[in-house]
């Protein structure tokens, strides 16, 4: 039987791995002696009695995503608990708090959350039930080594897949928040240009525990690892040092790989086989409207950069834009064939469109005023227009080509080339550049990849939504 006030943290997706908004809140939780149960709704059922004995919930939403998932979460939550009191947690839960506030939870909390976060609980379980400001907390906080233990074992989450094999991935984080403020990321209104660089013996001890439980790749999961790339080099030599054989990705800005291109040759060295990089667009148009900090032109300068350090560059896009033309779009498509880069972009690359949720830096420019439309609520975003119709109906197939094939396992090289058709007979026949044989990615001893094709700014499967219906007793309502 469970405890009458227990403490309960969903977390519902984080782009295949173990849930880091279980593990973290959780450890500053237990630093407070008040213990906690766990869900992952990405791999394990909702447990109805566990629902029925909490009085505390907290779901976790880092992404897009997991708030569309963690609402069908709080709805079935609500009914088997109708008094326990509801938290959203993560970036996108103060972006939306006026909808969430209004009938789906008690509170919202987003920036450095864990200690907001205790206190929170603290005051419930005491018997209250405050309310919250809904402003992102940014103090600085002093971390304790994520706590993973009686989490789902990493072999049921993403894995590193390289020259044939698997091996499953270690997920951490080494800092939070950005310098940056990018119009379209949800990072900006939340952490408006900081970022908290986490201890690296808090960091190394993550790694470790993870390494113990079967982990032989590691994922940096910063918004930006370059943010501090002092610290990012002295991490990343810290686990080289303990952990040899381990691997490494991360993600950083076009204009960090080039501002800190010294440093690529050494991180290959210490094991990164691939870095993922925010490219958005090719278009000057789109990339300055998005205010990314870089050009289309330095994206091959950047790929160089990667490519001749013996990394891979896994650029992610927002390919549909209220600026983004039908000759942008092939125009994309063009350069990763041209580059041999087919087999390091997920297809659901080619289907995302730029969200607009409350509270986006992108309400303020002016750019996007004139293709506005309403909120919709429960999207999560504000809807906006292609000028050209035919973009908006080609971001329709382009999306449902893309989750069918991937709900199919169609491999990367078989989608694109659908995608590169579906753009083709849009366009009215436009030719389409001379193949290019994709042999340099082989040559160069495979392309490394996660398992977990989805991505964060991806709308929720299907598949996904109908996931977190599921309890013990089979299909909720």
């Amino acid at each position: 039987m469970h405890p009458p006030r227990s403490v309960l943290l969903v977390s519902c997706y984080e782009l295949g791995h173990q849930p880091l908004g279980i593990a973290w809140p959780r450890a500053f939780l237990e630093r407070a002696e008040i213990p906690v149960e766990h869900a992952d709704l990405a791999v394990e059922e909702l447990d109805e009695a566990t629902v029925r004995g909490a009085g505390f919930v907290g779901i976790s939403v880092p992404m897009h995503t997991a708030l569309r998932l963690g609402v069908r979460a709080a709805e079935r939550i609500r009914a088997l608990n109708p008094t326990c009191f509801i938290c959203f947690y993560g970036l996108y839960a103060v972006l939306n708090r006026d909808y969430l506030l209004h009938g789906v939870a008690d509170a919202v909390l987003a920036g450095e959350v864990e200690g907001p976060l205790v206190a929170l609980v603290e005051d419930v379980l005491a018997g209250s039930r405050p309310a919250t400001s809904g402003a992102p907390s940014l103090d600085r906080l002093t971390y304790p080594v994520p706590s993973r233990a009686g989490l789902a074992g990493l072999d049921r989450y993403v894995r590193l897949e390289r020259n044939g094999s698997q091996t499953p991935a270690a997920y951490v984080e080494a800092s939070r928040g950005c310098l940056h403020t990018c119009l379209h990321c949800p990072v900006t209104p939340i952490y408006g240009g900081r970022f908290f660089a986490v201890p690296l013996e808090i960091v190394l001890e993550d790694v470790r525990q993870q390494v113990a439980a079967g982990a032989g790749h590691v994922t940096f999961g910063d918004p930006d690892f370059l943010n501090g790339p002092t610290h990012a080099l002295r991490v990343t030599r810290a686990v080289h040092a303990a952990f040899p054989e381990i691997t490494f990705d991360f993600t950083a800005k076009i204009e960090h790989i080039l501002e800190h291109r010294a440093i690529f040759p050494e991180l290959a060295q210490l094991g990164c086989v691939f870095v993922v990089s925010a490219v958005e667009s090719l278009s000057d148009l789109v990339l300055r409207h998005l205010e990314k900090g870089h050009v289309g032109a330095d994206v091959p300068v950047a790929l160089d950069i990667v490519r001749g350090a013996g990394i891979a560059l896994r650029p992610s896009f927002v390919a549909f834009t209220p600026w983004t033309t039908l000759d942008d779009y092939q125009d994309l498509l063009a350069f990763v064939h041209a580059e041999e880069l087919v087999d390091q972009v997920d297809p659901v690359q080619f289907s995302i469109r730029l969200l607009v949720p409350p509270g986006s830096a992108l309400l303020e420019h002016a750019a996007i005023r004139p293709h506005l439309g309403a909120l919709d609520p429960t999207a999560f975003t504000y809807a906006w227009t292609h000028p050209d119709p035919r973009m908006d109906r080609l971001y329709e197939d382009v999306s449902d080509l893309v989750e069918r094939a991937a709900n199919a396992g169609e491999g990367p090289a078989e989608t694109f080339q659908r995608l590169r058709d579906l753009t083709r007979r849009v366009a009215g026949g436009r030719a389409e550049p001379a193949r290019v044989p994709q042999t340099s990615a082989r040559l160069r001893g495979g392309a490394a990849r996660l398992t977990e094709s989805w991505f964060c700014c991806a709308e929720p499967t299907g598949r996904q939504l109908v996931t977190v219906t599921i309890g013990r007793s089979g299909r909720g309502g």
